[in-house]
């Protein structure tokens, strides 16, 4: 009996066990089933991934880059280019003594084949290439320079960034302006030449890159030969001396007021480049296709609603190393109609553009999509004066106990760049600001005021704009929090922190101010003037026309350079749109106060060693650039070289596999 009941109970421990592995094994099935399911699932639900161009629209197929850069220029005129897109037409169709890298922003030549200077750095000598011609086939010379640079002066308080001028002897009379105002009216366009062969059936007007449109050499003349130029007169410049001056037909002689290591950085500057002639032709309100140029490009036509269209010049003396045979100026009204042509493949590159917050943010994970940081910097000045900001040490305490990169990150949305210095380019070995609220501490007390007490409340001049208001509020409690100091916020309109930066009549003030170059001399000037009233000299000379108020074209609104009430703004992310009495863009550098003098402050080092002022943020600008463009450099100085752009024509859209 115990054997049957052990055969029967192993029996049913067998169907037990045998039970248990088909239940776990279903168990298993359905476990796996359900994985199945969910991996499907999921599968089914994932994000596509992003694609990773903006636009991926086919190249063009031709050698034509096609440019977004702003609406339509006011003037062809290097003297009144302030920045886009009237800078980038500048550079485009005129060229210089020098011109800039555009990815090391080192000077490299143009014009001038070399230079040289003085010991003292004082005296800068270029010599001139021979091959250059204008685009009327005469050759460049450098009297050109002379008379366009004599021009500037006689332009006065025109000038775009003529804060540029400063320190070249006979030209700084320029820098402080003379009272010219420009007319407004809305941009219009004309024939170059009377001749009805230079009108098209479509009203937009052209300029004949043929050799009917310029002189021709006679047959079997040498090619080095000059084409032959009806003089213009130059009388003598009266004294004081003017320091530009050509010792002969290609070499030019710049002297200078203080020694600048970087002047041939300067000089690239679309400012400094030659115009034909006495300049008479851009005393005009009208965009003038037929101007004579020396640069890689002429204008072949413009027009209101097609844009500037440039092709390559004959002339050019490199004309073989420039790949593109023409480039499109196509104006925008503004960044959502830039962004249209971008997509719809109507353009190839968005510069200039005023994106919105949310537009940055979707645009951001694209590869076509560029953050460059800009030359420009906003910060607070100090009156040194005032007690207690004559004491360095006081100074020091109040800019290293900023933290900036919260400043940057919580009020701008990280659309600008902690600044730490007062330069935005890149420099081994330059000092730098190093944030340290023990230290502000101990400086603070070192000059009296341990703890905070007795330390007079600051009274911080800020213009109208919410912005700055909020970043105001924000460094005052930094500096309540860190240092125990009081700050009283001042909020004015534009005439009275004119009125209050003119007259000294402030203890800390903000500022933003616009570097058209990476010449460091210029730009530490830019920033702290010497303010001592310089001698006039304006040359006295009749071949260069001094127009009046109503015969100068109203330029486009350039970038604030030295002017306190106006934003460095170069995104609405970043800035957001200023008072309607202030001029952010349009605003020249102010006169300095005649009343002030003071030791100029020429390198960043001894601008950080003296902390007159407290660096905040550097601006941020942003562009679209197709994948098939090669050679746009969007670079710190937004200075990009057309000269360098390439077209891939057989660039070919990523499939959805990622295959191209």
């Amino acid at each position: 009996m115990k054997s049957n009941r052990d055969t029967t109970r192993r029996h049913d421990d067998t169907a037990i066990s045998f039970h248990r592995v088909i239940a776990s094994s279903r168990h298993r099935v359905i476990f796996l089933f359900i994985c199945s399911l969910l991996s499907i699932s999921c599968s089914q639900f994932e994000k596509p991934k992003a694609e990773p161009f903006y636009a991926q629209t086919a190249p063009p197929q031709k050698k034509e880059f096609r440019w977004s850069n702003g609406k339509m220029p006011k003037s062809f005129d290097p003297a009144l280019a302030a920045a886009p897109p009237e800078t980038d037409i500048v550079r485009a169709v005129y060229e210089g003594l020098t011109d800039t890298d555009a990815k090391t922003l080192q000077p490299v030549p143009a014009i001038a084949l070399e230079w040289k200077s003085s010991d003292d750095f004082k005296t800068w000598t270029f010599v001139l290439r021979k091959d250059a011609r204008w685009s009327n086939g005469e050759r460049v010379t450098a009297k050109d320079f002379v008379r366009s640079w004599k021009r500037l002066a006689a332009l006065g308080e025109k000038v775009s960034h003529r804060e540029l001028l400063l320190n070249i002897v006979g030209l700084r009379s320029a820098a402080i302006g003379n009272s010219l105002t420009a007319k407004s009216e809305d941009v219009e366009v004309f024939s170059g030449q009377s001749s009805a062969e230079n009108e098209s059936p479509t009203g937009v007007q052209t300029n004949s890159n043929s050799a009917a449109s310029a002189p021709v050499a006679p047959p079997n003349s040498a090619a080095d030969l000059p084409i032959e130029r009806k003089p213009i007169s130059e009388p003598p410049v009266d004294e004081p001396k003017f320091g530009v001056e050509a010792t002969d037909n290609f070499t030019l002689r710049v002297s200078l007021l203080k020694a600048d290591r970087d002047f041939p950085a300067l000089v690239a500057h679309p400012i400094f480049r030659p115009v034909y002639g006495d300049g008479k032709i851009f005393e005009t309100d009208k965009l003038n296709a037929g101007i004579v140029t020396n640069g890689a490009f002429r204008i072949a036509s413009v027009g209101l609603e097609d844009g500037i269209t440039l092709d390559r010049a004959e002339k050019y003396w490199n004309k073989e190393a420039v790949e593109l045979e023409r480039v499109r100026f196509v104006p925008t009204e503004n960044a959502e109609k830039a962004l249209q042509a971008y997509r719809a493949g109507e353009v190839d590159a968005v510069t200039n553009a005023d994106f919105e917050p949310l537009a940055l943010k979707l645009l951001a994970p694209y590869e076509d999509f560029r953050r460059t940081t800009y030359s420009a910097i906003n910060f607070y000045e100090f009156n040194r004066r005032l007690p207690p900001f004559d004491d360095p040490r006081v100074r020091q305490a109040l800019a290293i106990s900023v933290e900036r990169e919260r400043l940057t990150e919580d009020e701008m949305d990280g659309a600008s760049i902690p600044a730490l210095c007062f330069l935005p380019f890149e420099k081994a070995g330059a000092a730098r600001l190093t944030e340290n609220v023990a230290r502000a501490k101990s400086l603070l007390a070192e000059s009296g005021f341990p703890g905070g007490e007795n330390f007079p409340a600051v009274k911080l001049l800020v213009n109208r704009n919410n912005m700055q208001q909020r970043i105001a509020r924000r460094v005052a409690k930094m500096w309540k929090q860190n240092l125990n100091v009081e700050t009283e916020i001042v909020v004015q309109d534009s005439g009275g922190l004119e009125a209050a930066w003119e007259s000294d009549e402030f203890a800390l003030l903000r500022r933003g101010v616009v570097f058209p170059t990476a010449n460091e001399t210029i730009n530490m000037l830019a920033i702290f003037y010497t303010r001592a009233q310089p001698q006039s000299v304006v040359p006295n000379d009749s071949s260069i026309s001094s127009p009046t108020a109503s015969s100068l074209p109203n330029t486009a609104a350039a970038p604030t350079s030295g002017n306190p009430n106006g934003d460095v703004s170069v995104s609405s992310n970043e800035l957001s749109a200023p008072e309607s009495d202030a001029s952010p863009g349009g605003n020249l550098i102010l006169p300095p106060p005649n009343n002030v003098e003071s030791e100029a402050i020429l390198t960043e080092e001894k601008a950080l060693a003296e902390m007159s002022a407290i660096p905040l943020y550097f601006p941020t600008s942003y562009s679209l650039v197709k994948p098939y463009i090669q050679g746009f450099e969007t670079n710190i100085l937004d200075a990009p070289s057309l000269k360098d752009v390439r077209i891939n024509n057989n660039w070919q859209p990523k499939t959805a596999k990622g295959e191209s």
